[in-house]
This record gives C-alpha cells, structure tokens and sequence, in this order.
C-alpha cells in the first residue's frame, strides 16, 4: 500500500508556523506536517539551513523565514506575514530552543549574563510566539493549536543547568495559564516535554556524534528495545496539531520512555 494510504493527511489544508524549524525537532516536524498534508510550512529560524530544508520538503508548500525570536518584532512580522500571504494560522510550534553556554551553571555559581540570554530565547520567546500567535487565531475566528516546545527537565530538579531546568519550567507555567486564557476563544495550548533526543544542538553541546549521545541517555528510560529519535518528538507534535486531540488542552505531552515515572 502506497504511505498516502496508510497515513491519513490529517494536516491538510492547515498553515503552520515552526520556530527552530531548521534542523533537530523541528526539521523532523516540518517534514511530517508535509506528510500529512499541510498546505503551508513556515520554517522560522535564525539559521540559513532553514531555506536548504525548504526547498527539499518544496517550496510550493513549505518557505523558510529568518526569525530571532528574541526579538519580538520579528517574531510579529512572521505571524503577520503568514496571515497576509496564506489567509490563515492554524498551528504554532514555538520550539526554538537552546542549552545553556556557561555549565555547570549551578545557583552558587549563576553567570546571570548567560542566563539573561537562555531566558530571552527559552522563555520570553515562547511567550512571544503565543502572544501574536493567538490573537491571529482569535481574530479570523480559528479554533487553532500552539504547541511549545519544554522537556522532562521543566517537572524536576537538577544538579546543574539550572538556568535550563528553570527555563522548562517557565514554557510549562506558560502553557497551563494561556491554556486557561485561550480556552474560551476555542484555541488549544499544549507542550511537549522530550528527554534526551540526539539533535545536532545537543550533539554539539556535548561535543560527540549522534550515536554517542543516544548511548549516553538509553539507560534512562524505562521503555527499552527503542532508542528516542526526533520523529518520536514529531509524533507527539502533530498529534497536538491535528483534530486527533481535539479535546486536548493544558497539557505537557511528556515523552520520555517513562523516565519521569521511574523518578516518582
């Protein structure tokens, strides 16, 4: 049987948005969305692989924009572009994202400097991305879905990386309140909190290969015989986008294997 058969094009017709869409989670996740037949892909990132990843997935359905999400006018302009060239916003995945550049960061000793910028893209662009995403939604009156990009690290502590683990725990803290807010316009606000996934970001945060990586995380989840990729993130995400979750709101999407469940 042909894919198109036994994958339903569950997206199509609807226009996405996706932050950090060049590579990792979001490259995966672009490339899905064109599987299940959305009509438009905008891939927003600050890295030119976006538009090489554009023109593979092909332009007549995907475009890649330049976006720093620190910067909230750019973050307005891609929402608003996205209305004025395509009518529609059904779908924002706000997954830009980085690690942090000063480990081990542990709160005795805090470079705030660092901190400052982890939180201008992990927290306040989040929140960017959610403030001029949903008021496109309201506006034309369209029942969409935001998803934002946390991790199994915004629902526990860490020994390290604290200004990481603090950020998580903010995307988290903003989706449980704009699921609150946005409920009554018909918008869903949900996250997705990956455990380790060997992403070129993490890859070169821990300066080794792919597979080196994913043999650092394996032991940690319960659920073994499968190795987390970023198609499993992918998943998650689409399922979160499409009607499959309807009645799906304020809600951390965690996918881990069961690694948090072995740490209650």
């Amino acid at each position: 049987m042909s894919e198109s058969m036994l994958s339903p094009k569950k997206l199509e017709g609807k226009v996405a948005i996706i932050t950090g869409g060049a590579s990792g989670i979001g490259e995966a996740t672009a490339r899905l969305f064109a599987k299940h037949g959305a009509r438009m892909i905008v891939i927003a990132d600050i890295h030119d692989l976006g538009q090489q990843l554009a023109t593979s997935i092909g332009t007549d359905n995907c475009i890649y924009m330049y976006c720093d999400v620190t910067n909230e006018n750019q973050v307005k302009a891609l929402v608003d572009s996205t209305l004025q060239n395509y009518g529609q916003l059904d779908f924002m995945f706000s997954n830009a994202g980085i690690l942090n550049s000063k480990p081990p960061q542990t709160v005795l000793d805090l470079d705030l400097s660092a901190f400052d910028h982890l939180f201008a893209i992990n927290a306040r662009g989040m929140a960017a991305c959610v403030k001029h995403a949903a008021p496109a939604m309201v506006e034309r009156r369209m029942k969409g879905s935001i998803v934002c990009t946390a991790s199994v690290t915004g629902s526990r502590g860490g020994y390290w990386m604290t200004d990481y683990y603090m950020s998580k725990h903010a995307v988290i803290g903003l989706v449980r309140s704009a699921s609150t807010q946005l409920g009554a316009h018909g918008i869903r606000m949900n996250c997705v909190s990956p455990c380790g996934v060997a992403t070129p970001g993490l890859c070169r945060w821990l300066n080794i290969e792919a597979v080196e990586v994913e043999r650092v995380y394996e032991p940690n989840p319960c659920l073994k015989g499968i190795v987390i990729k970023t198609k499993h993130i992918a998943d998650a995400v689409s399922f979160l986008a499409s009607d499959d979750s309807e009645f799906v709101s304020g809600h951390d999407l965690v996918v881990d294997g069961g690694f948090l469940s072995k740490l209650n």
